[in-house]
């Protein structure tokens, strides 16, 4: 079962929660985001993400795997599941952006996936590499789905995004958009079609950014 685009709508229909249309409104799933970027010699070496899901579709993603019957679903019982969403995050560009100074990095395949089952929710830890460490005064990192199907929200709080060996006295600026909404109300499927089918950059311009700015 993966947690991403690709089958989540067949995912929810087998679990019995095709509800209304209106159900289906963008986005279809909330994520709440954490991040570390990583460094190593003054430079980016990779990002570590924690993305943790809504109750609902958490409910749905850990349906029969506990499968000692126990009643918990532990890391190990999903370890399976992170392995298979992991390597499916190549299909949506892992829903990351990173800029060093500007220039647009790239990514290598995801290592050291693990999720949790905690309080309802699931989080998704992994990280993913830069193919090349990238240094800088300026980092930025969006996290978004260009979709809009994936609804992606740093985490409150200062530690929402934090650097990891980084160089001395960088400063992280997080900035937490606004609800996407139309006249105050939420979007629903035919407003949401009509701004994306003529808003090229519209998901980005409502994307989880965090930007290191360093000496």
């Amino acid at each position: 079962m993966l947690l991403f685009p690709a089958l989540l709508r067949a995912t929810l229909v087998a679990a019995g929660l095709a509800l209304s249309g209106a159900a289906f409104a963008h986005p279809h799933v909330w994520v709440t985001a954490r991040a570390e970027l990583l460094y190593e010699g003054g430079k980016v070496r990779a990002v570590r993400h924690h993305w943790t899901f809504d109750e609902g579709y958490s409910a749905v993603a850990v349906q029969g795997l506990d499968t000692n019957g126990d009643g918990k679903t532990t890391p190990d019982e999903l370890a399976e599941l992170a392995r298979t969403n992991v390597e499916s995050l190549v299909d949506f560009g892992y829903f990351t952006a990173l800029k060093a100074n500007g220039a647009k990095q790239r990514f290598g395949p995801p290592t050291n996936a693990r999720m949790v089952y905690e309080k309802g929710q699931v989080t998704l830890t992994f990280d993913l590499p830069l193919n090349n460490p990238a240094g800088g005064r300026m980092v930025v990192l969006d996290v978004y789905d260009p979709t809009f199907f994936v609804d992606f929200r740093i985490a409150d709080g200062d530690d929402a995004v934090t650097l990891s060996n980084g160089p001395g006295g960088c400063k992280m600026k997080i900035t937490r958009p606004k609800p996407v909404t139309e006249e105050g109300k939420p979007l629903d499927e035919a407003s949401f079609q009509s701004l994306t089918a003529t808003t090229k950059d519209f998901a980005a311009d409502y994307s989880a950014r965090a930007m290191a700015i360093c000496p």
